[in-house]
């Protein structure tokens, strides 16, 4: 298990599809700028940001689950933006294709997090809904 959340092969190809959607936008049209271009970074940018927020509070399974399946839900939304821009035109095919791979392959990685949230906690360190009475 990784100590940063930087290291996660998900995190790293959640923050280059940020960064390659960003890079993208520039060149749709201005009138998109607080629609289009707004919600497509804000989506993809989210991604990154759930996966941070829940990899930190990974002592807790179910938040951590929680957490990634945000994420998952912020993937999918980039990707339905990404539809749209196709649908426009501000985006080729092969930029729509790569794209989609990138957020498919990152709704997987998720996924399997979300299910399988033991396998990040840390061990010895898992919290619970209990608490412990003190003995006298």
């Amino acid at each position: 298990m990784t100590g940063s959340f930087r290291e996660l092969k998900v995190y790293q190809l959640a923050f280059q599809g940020a960064r390659d959607v960003r890079i993208l936008t520039f060149k749709f049209p201005k009138e998109e700028t607080y629609s289009l271009v707004d919600q497509i970074r804000r989506s993809s940018r989210s991604v990154c940001i759930n996966i941070g927020e829940g990899y930190r509070k990974r002592i807790y399974p179910k938040h951590f689950a929680s957490k990634m399946t945000d994420a998952d839900g912020e993937a999918t939304e980039t990707s339905i933006w990404l539809d749209f821009a196709l649908d426009c035109e501000y985006i080729n095919q092969n930029e729509h294709a790569t794209l989609q791979a990138k957020y498919n392959e990152i709704g997987r990685m998720l996924n399997s997090m979300a299910l399988n949230p033991e396998k990040f906690t840390p061990k010895n360190q898992t919290a619970t809904a209990t608490t412990t009475a003190t003995k006298k």
